[in-house]
């Protein structure tokens, strides 16, 4: 017996066509996307998918070295296992990093749209400090001057803090469950007229989407009260205007990988303004999943 029903309300995109094609891809075919430029693979081992994950940051930044060149990176907060050990590889090899300029893609914020401190424990910029940037021994570590973190005092020029330094070389990231790159969401479709408008917008503060909230809640538990309602993050135009993007999917909580189908729809679902990851398959992408986000749904 069939059960038509509509999508819930909250959910912005809502081609029940498109999720059913996208839904039915096997693993066996999830590799090939009709994109030369959009690059798929699956490492089943997580151990290994983050140490692949490590080798790539490390190895991008020497290669800019060896090139004489500055090496200007846009970096997640989480997955963080990655940074681990990206921390032993710098460290035990002695790499220096003082051509390295970073900038997070997001950070948390309150009502009022004031970006979470620093010091704050829950803070972004807190996890990534504590995780990696302090772990690097001090001759190494990029000057603190060429570290970057989006707050509600400089949200309006981030993105041209960016482009000054001639443009990203890779932005690193995830994928969200409403599809969010960074913290750009889904709901945000609804202010564009059209999907060039939209990779035109840049970074700013935004309300969080219902499915973020509750996603990110899981890493606390599940206790929805310690998840601020906004955020300050980059745009369309910072995650397009990087010379690639490198994805990683690896999100396993309580046994359940949500991604499989989001990692999916971003993937191979229509580029559009309400699966605000869909637009990576407009530029040069690498896309790695961890085997249980591959896995059929």
């Amino acid at each position: 017996m069939q059960f038509d029903f509509d999508l819930a309300q909250f959910i912005p995109f809502r081609d029940k066509d498109a999720c059913a094609r996208v839904r039915a891809i096997r693993r066996a075919d999830i590799c090939n996307h009709p994109n030369p430029d959009f690059h798929i693979r699956v490492i089943d081992d997580a151990d290994e998918f983050f140490l692949a994950f490590a080798l790539d940051i490390v190895q991008r930044m020497q290669a800019a070295a060896e090139e004489g060149r500055e090496f200007v990176v846009i970096l997640p907060c989480g997955p963080m296992a990655q940074y681990d050990k990206a921390v032993e590889i710098i460290n035990q090899l002695r790499i220096p990093m003082g051509h390295v300029h970073t900038f997070n893609m997001d950070e948390l914020a309150d009502q009022d749209g004031s970006s979470a401190p620093g010091d704050w424990p829950g803070s972004f910029q807190h996890a990534m400090w504590s995780r990696f940037f302090s772990r690097i021994d001090t001759e190494l570590r990029p000057p603190g001057s060429q570290i970057h973190f989006p707050s509600s005092a400089n949200i309006g020029d981030y993105g041209r803090r960016i482009a000054d330094l001639g443009g990203a070389d890779v932005c690193y990231g995830g994928i969200g469950w409403c599809g969010h790159v960074a913290f750009w969401e889904a709901h945000l479709g609804d202010e564009f007229a059209d999907l060039d408008e939209y990779c035109r917008a840049g970074a700013r503060v935004v309300e969080l989407h219902p499915m973020t909230i509750m996603q990110t809640a899981l890493h606390h538990g599940g206790d929805w009260s310690m998840v601020p309602p906004k955020a300050v993050t980059i745009g369309p135009a910072e995650v397009l205007g990087c010379r690639l993007r490198s994805f990683w999917l690896n999100v396993n909580l309580g046994g359940v990988s949500w991604q499989r189908f989001i990692g999916r729809l971003v993937a191979f679902g229509p580029v559009n303004q309400w699966v605000p990851g869909s637009i990576l398959q407009l530029g040069r992408t690498d896309y790695t999943l961890v085997g249980a986000v591959a896995d059929d749904l």
